[in-house]
């Protein structure tokens, strides 16, 4: 028999985390369509609402029902406007461990979302659901992630050498070809448009000009476990919603 986590919703004084709706479609959208989330991301771009829909309606649910993890729609307690997500993922349910990953919309950014989502969501894991360690994997230059992490209590273990990808905006892929990847691998075989980089899976160019550019990059291991929550944001105790 597989195991799963609950179908249920997590509460903080200022945030709810719930399973996403339909209806948070648009706005799932227009937050996974920010540069800073493709940068450091694995999700498609450009993100279409199509993307967004398949997301909530099937993959979502199926990560919880499959006992792989569970994702949750980050959402302000007040407003129920969606500010972030945060998700639980490659769960070992022999040795109680998960890898959380989060992310925040950019209209909702330096309000310290991101460190009260993730607390609240190892706070149910390890005093409700027995688990016994929770892992964060962030990119080498993703200093903003580094932080969160650090925030929580979170210590760093260690370095998975050029285990990620990444990807950075290019503005000019012209220039970037004569330079002949001095700075940084430039694909040649993506197809280019007047206005800016065409998806070769969409064949549609990116509006705002430019490109994305794949980079090799380092990933930094972080590792929380429940003595490392002793006294960190007491005041953000948790409860069923």
């Amino acid at each position: 028999m597989t195991s799963t986590f609950p179908d249920i919703s997590i509460s903080t004084d200022r945030l709810v985390l719930r399973p996403f709706e339909e209806a948070d479609v648009p706005a799932l959208t227009a937050m996974m369509a920010d540069d800073q989330i493709t940068a450091w991301m694995t999700s498609p771009f450009p993100y279409t609402e199509t993307e967004a829909r398949d997301f909530v309606t099937r993959r979502a649910p199926a990560l919880r029902t499959g006992g792989e993890g569970i994702v949750f729609a980050v959402t302000e307690l007040l407003t129920q406007r969606l500010v972030g997500s945060v998700e639980l993922r490659g769960t070992d349910w022999r040795v109680r461990s998960a890898e959380a990953v989060y992310a925040t919309a950019s209209w909702a950014r330096g309000e310290g979302y991101a460190s009260e989502s993730l607390l609240a969501l190892a706070q149910w894991l390890f005093q409700d659901q027995k688990f016994e360690r929770v892992e964060m994997r962030t990119a080498a230059d993703n200093t903003a992630a580094q932080q969160v992490a650090q925030k929580l209590g979170c210590i760093s273990e260690g370095v998975l050498r050029n285990a990620w990808i990444a990807r950075t905006r290019t503005e000019d892929w012209g220039a970037l070809r004569r330079e002949g990847q001095r700075n940084r691998p430039v694909p040649h075989d993506l197809p280019e448009t007047q206005g800016g980089w065409e998806d070769p899976a969409t064949d549609r160019p990116d509006p705002r000009g430019g490109g994305w550019a794949e980079i090799r990059t380092d990933l930094i291991v972080w590792s929380l476990l429940p003595e490392d929550l002793d006294g960190t944001f007491e005041q953000l105790e948790p409860h069923g919603w």
